[in-house]
């Protein structure tokens, strides 16, 4: 059984079909892509996943569970979590409390033994403090640890916005455009940080992405949509020699010349 599977799933906003009998399985231990031009239905599958958006049609799983029984709030108990194309932090909080947030999930102390601070309590903060520094050892976000969001760089807070999902310890990070917005060496700091967070903190990552570069290099499966519709999906060399892919790309010409996308 796949981590999460997608079966036959279509979305419409009144006349517009948004997602278009879409199927996919994503297995644990991947870093999987959705590609495509802007509108394609890359987000709105996130969104489909996150319970933003309930499908006419179709099914969602994971690990075997029926994620579309679920209200949006009870998602990340799951063990996914998310980030954003526009970056949803709290801007005049410090790193650290944007990174504690993201161990929402994992409190188990109620609010009297909070309002005692019992020993318990006590125990569990530290916990908590325990995995937000290993998210900032891993993302190099030392000399940011105290400083307010609204005062940091935007290519800082991006990172910052992927620690506080990888806070929450989850099975599956869905990473929306994770490189949209960054320089070249933040992108590639951005790929190593994706290879770590696979190899060695054993999340399942799919992602978003239009920057072919870093998918070719972070990803071993790539579904090419358009027009909410599969074009295709395999290896990312696979698809980005689809003649399909080409042409929602770079047009008919570029199929007949033999183009690939870059």
């Amino acid at each position: 059984m796949s981590l999460l599977e997608i079966d036959s799933v279509t979305l419409k906003f009144g006349g517009l079909t948004a997602v278009n009998n879409l199927s996919m399985k994503v297995e644990e231990g991947q870093v999987f892509a959705l590609v495509g031009p802007n509108g394609a239905g890359k987000s709105t599958v996130f969104n489909l996943i996150s319970r933003f958006y309930t499908p006419v049609s179709g099914s969602i799983t994971f690990d075997g569970k029926d994620v579309l029984k679920l209200a949006p709030h009870d998602v990340p108990q799951l063990g996914i979590a998310r980030t954003f194309q526009n970056i949803e932090l709290f801007h005049q909080a410090t790193v650290l409390q944007n990174l504690l947030v993201g161990r929402h999930r994992h409190r188990q102390t109620n609010m009297i033994s909070q309002m005692l601070h019992l020993p318990s309590v006590r125990a569990e903060e530290r916990a908590h403090r325990h995995a937000v520094e290993e998210v900032i050892d891993l993302l190099d976000l030392q000399p940011y640890r105290n400083s307010r969001i609204a005062g940091l760089p935007y290519g800082v807070r991006k990172v910052v916005e992927l620690g506080r999902a990888l806070a929450s310890k989850p099975r599956l990070l869905l990473l929306d455009e994770p490189a949209s917005g960054l320089s070249v060496e933040e992108t590639q700091n951005m790929r190593w940080w994706i290879d770590d967070i696979r190899r060695h903190m054993k999340i399942t990552v799919l992602m978003v992405e239009h920057d072919m570069g870093l998918v070719s290099k972070v990803c071993d499966r790539v579904l090419a949509l358009a027009d909410g519709a599969k074009l295709a999906e395999g290896t990312p060399a696979e698809v980005q020699s689809h003649p399909s892919v080409i042409e929602a790309y770079l047009g008919t010409n570029a199929v007949s010349k033999g183009g690939k996308v870059a």
